[in-house]
């Protein structure tokens, strides 16, 4: 490995959001053997440069289920995953419905119009694994509505190629030209909407817009405590041309974005109660704590092994992915066995 004192040091590119848990690198966390320049960009940008090109980023955070998509249906190589998940969450909370129409269960959903912006999404697949794994309700008993607009995409940026994949065998059609998906559930063209971030309808406070599971917190701590899920949208992925060339590089990166995580908790444990504007945060990570335990947002294939095995199956299921993949082979094999302080 290039070492701090060796001036032969790897010039890297590495792109992501600025969470808390990866603000730290190649800075106060520099990553071994590496100059490091951080560019903060959206999922959208990155996806695409990724997948279309023009692929300057050696590391780049990047959408799970895109990724997934491109490997095993269009021997997608250029990029090697190590895992490390920057962007984690349960998504009870993205079931949206309009609240006068009688949804109150998850199994009412049965035969209604969902209203999505972008169904082969990281965050909609979930959805869907968890009403048909928890609440019996699969994708061919829904009625799919497509936008051709998100009110989204000034955060998430555009869709990849990937992310607009619509399998065989569903009824699906297309919303009015022109509105996005909080659009169509406001005007009634659909009943439900499942979408990644909060609609603009929910935002402004309509009345017609609500969540499914209204108390979405606890709906989502008992389906951890029931399944020990907690789902990944996000993993970083290094070019496997670099890679290749420096073959100590893919343990420096994750080493390094673990000890960035673990520098963010340590704060979070320490002032997070007074330097964050929430007032109840430090109950709040208590109770994170001892439902989901000190290292609660855990990188390392093992220590993720029922989540990532879950998407790998609900990709396959729900007819995005031509055959369900192993962790052994979309993983760079020098981080297989990586892991960290439980």
């Amino acid at each position: 490995m290039a070492m701090d004192g060796d001036k032969r040091r790897l010039a890297i590119t590495v792109a992501g959001y600025p969470y808390d848990r990866v603000e730290g690198l190649g800075g106060m966390v520099p990553i071994e053997g590496c100059d490091v320049r951080f560019e903060t960009a959206s999922i959208g940008e990155m996806n695409s440069d990724v997948f279309g090109g023009p692929r300057t980023r050696e590391i780049t955070e990047v959408g799970l289920l895109p990724y997934l998509l491109a490997y095993a249906n269009d021997d997608f190589r250029a990029y090697t995953l190590i895992p490390v998940f920057p962007l984690r969450l349960f998504r009870h909370k993205s079931i949206f419905v309009r609240t006068d129409k009688g949804i109150e269960h998850p199994e009412d959903l049965r035969g209604k119009r969902v209203g999505t912006s972008g169904y082969s999404t990281t965050s909609l697949t979930w959805i869907r694994g968890t009403l048909e794994h928890e609440y019996g309700v699969k994708p061919d008993e829904i009625q799919w509505v497509l936008s051709d607009e998100d009110s989204s995409a000034g955060i998430a940026g555009s869709r990849s190629e990937q992310e607009q994949m619509l399998p065989d065998g569903l009824d699906i059609s297309y919303g009015t030209a022109g509105k996005n998906e909080s659009d169509l559930l406001v005007d009634d063209e659909v009943d439900a909407l499942f979408h990644a971030v909060e609609p603009e309808a929910f935002v402004a406070g309509n009345p017609l817009v609500g969540r499914l599971f209204t108390d979405s917190r606890e709906a989502e701590r008992a389906y951890f405590a029931k399944t020990g899920i907690f789902p990944i949208m996000h993993a970083v992925a290094i070019r496997t041309d670099v890679a290749e060339a420096n073959p100590w590089l893919p343990e420096a990166v994750f080493r390094a974005y673990s000890a960035a995580k673990e520098q963010a908790l340590q704060r979070l444990r320490a002032m997070g109660w007074v330097m964050i504007s929430l007032p109840w945060l430090a109950q709040e990570a208590e109770a994170t704590r001892e439902l989901m335990g000190e290292n609660f947002w855990p990188y390392g294939v093992e220590a993720n092994r029922e989540t990532l095995t879950a998407l790998l199956r609900y990709s396959h299921e729900q007819g995005l992915t031509k055959r369900e993949l192993s962790l052994d082979e979309l993983f760079h094999p020098s981080t297989l066995e990586l892991n960290e302080a439980p």
